[in-house]
């Protein structure tokens, strides 16, 4: 898939790109993930860095069954339950996208659909051939 990742100036070091170009491919329009259990149903709540791990994990083994993988996200939105946990989750992307980033927005909310969690993830993909 053709994309091209604009640059900016301050984005790089949070890990966004703020905007990415595409050429062909089908759009892929991610519904929020926020997993408050791991794969095998352990509770993650307390536990930020480990539910943002789930649900990237998550996100993944979505886009495969629709063709693709988690580095065709073109741009998320990453809602987080505490402000504090932005940075570190700037430095968990940088880690499942090193090809570039997609664009991104990342808010603070005051809840989630579930207690338990602390971060929800939605995102649009494009996947396939030109």
């Amino acid at each position: 898939m053709a994309r091209e990742y604009v640059k900016g100036t301050w984005q790089e070091n949070r890990a966004f790109s703020p905007a990415v170009v595409t050429r062909g491919g089908k759009a892929v329009w991610l519904a929020g993930v926020g997993m408050r259990a791991d794969e095998e149903g352990k509770s993650l709540a307390g536990n930020f860095e480990a539910q943002a791990h789930a649900s990237l994990r998550a996100i993944g083994r979505t886009l495969e069954r629709a063709g693709g993988k988690l580095q065709d996200i073109v741009t998320m939105t990453v809602f987080i339950l505490d402000v504090r946990h932005g940075d570190r989750f700037v430095e968990l992307r940088k880690q499942y996208f090193p090809a570039g980033f997609p664009a991104s927005a990342l808010i603070t909310v005051a809840g989630f659909a579930h207690p338990d969690m602390m971060i929800e993830i939605q995102a649009v993909a494009v996947v396939g051939e030109e």
